[in-house]
């Protein structure tokens, strides 16, 4: 079966410092007439500084099948607006090409798609034709529209005197009932309220769940990317860095994020950060058994964390905690990995490095929250007293894939040891 969306070797290029101009055919003839040499020169000789080229998108490959819900993620400045800008057939791309075998439907920049002298009323019906779509097919959907944009008041305004947020609720209204096959939504549903996008991302879930129609979907949201995307590809400077399960997406986009790594100083405590400020972790690493930092693992191997530590202040004995929680229930599962690192007193100055290995046997597949403690003798022995540092879901999270073997549900005795 062929997929909705098909691109290959996709790229962009804009020449930094000038305006983008699109010249009509009668222009370009105009244009020869008058100066024929001059023209012909500067399409033969023009500026091609390397220097003044940047290109946006470059050497993007691949598909989208009917029905799937595909997340766009990545930094400010990676590509993601163009992508879809140049899939919504706004802008044409400089390289390569796109195919789509279905009506597109977008919501990108507020106001995208309205003429602003327009009613809202007036609106609907003008996208509905954009999108090839009979006056009773669009009478059909009407009511609905209306209703879920909540602007029926101010139905017969032009939308120039809507709010940012009336244009978004209205923008989106259509794109989702006027279905077409494919549904292209930017970041903009974060001008509407918090309800609003909330009644959105329920909005887009039915039309892919019961329409199978298809989504794609740019987000920072990155809770609404994980409830709503079946898959995800991650742009970087133009590229693709990454195209798979959302999970193991979003894992990947916070590891080049932060490198996989919290490097944090001591004083910077909040929510997921406690401590008395005896001692702070430095450095936490998460790494498989060839010390390459990564946190997606297959039940059955070995992950390694390396922890760095700092200690301000003399302080009697050093203990070391870590355990697992649920991502989802929040549930604790594994609580046995304490250990002493240290007896005795311990100077200030004295600092170190912890590495625990864990064995991953019997561990059942998910997403893990990960919860790093460390403190004194007393506090390790009886529960209380005094934690030196304490985060919680500050590194990872750690994605445990299987392995093709069912796990049972509960608590799991990990094979674990400080080395």
């Amino acid at each position: 079966m062929q997929s909705i969306i098909e691109v290959k070797n996709l790229g962009k290029k804009y020449k930094i410092g000038e305006q983008q101009r699109y010249l009509a055919l009668r222009d370009t003839l105009t244009n020869i007439a008058k100066a024929p040499f001059s023209w012909f020169g500067k399409k033969v000789i023009g500026n091609n500084n390397e220097a003044n080229i940047f290109w946006a998108l470059q050497d993007l490959d691949f598909k989208v099948e009917e029905g799937e819900v595909l997340g766009i993620i990545g930094r400010n400045g990676a590509g993601k607006s163009t992508l879809l800008k140049i899939l919504s057939q706004i802008t044409p791309p400089t390289t390569g090409e796109i195919k789509l075998r279905g009506r597109v439907g977008s919501l990108l920049e507020v106001g995208t798609g309205f003429h602003p002298e327009l009613t809202g009323r007036e609106n609907i019906y003008l996208n509905g034709a954009i999108l090839g779509m009979r006056k009773n097919e669009i009478e059909k959907k009407f009511d609905e529209i209306v209703e879920f944009a909540g602007i029926k008041k101010f139905l017969d305004t032009p939308v120039k005197r809507y709010s940012s947020g009336m244009y978004v609720r209205l923008a989106f209204a259509v794109a989702a009932h006027l279905e077409p096959d494919i549904l292209i939504v930017d970041e903009v549903l974060a001008v509407g309220d918090v309800e609003f996008q909330k009644k959105c991302l329920g909005k887009m879930n039915e039309i892919t769940t019961k329409a199978g129609r298809t989504v794609l979907f740019v987000s920072h949201n990155m809770e609404a990317i994980k409830n709503l995307c079946s898959r995800c590809l991650v742009l970087d400077k133009g590229k693709i860095i990454f195209d798979g399960e959302t999970i193991e997406a979003l894992s990947f986009y916070n590891n080049i994020q932060s490198d996989g790594k919290v490097n944090v100083n001591k004083g910077t405590y909040n929510k997921n950060r406690r401590g008395s400020g005896t001692l702070s972790f430095t450095d936490i690493q998460i790494l498989n058994m060839d010390d390459v930092e990564r946190n997606t693992f297959n039940v059955g191997e070995t992950v390694k964390f390396k922890m760095s530590y700092e200690i301000y202040e003399k302080m009697e004995g050093l203990h070391v905690t870590v355990c697992f929680f649920s991502s989802k229930a929040r549930d604790l599962l594994l609580t046995d990995m304490r250990y002493e690192v240290k007896k005795g007193i311990i100077k200030k100055g004295e600092n170190g490095t912890l590495v625990l290995e864990v064995d991953l046997k019997t561990i059942r597949p998910g997403e893990y929250i990960l919860y790093f403690w460390i403190g004194d003798k007393a506090a390790a022995k009886y529960g209380s007293a005094v934690n030196y540092d304490l985060l919680d879901d500050m590194v990872g999270p750690l994605i445990i894939k299987s392995d093709g073997v069912e796990k049972t549900t509960g608590v799991f005795t990990l094979n674990s040891k400080i080395v």
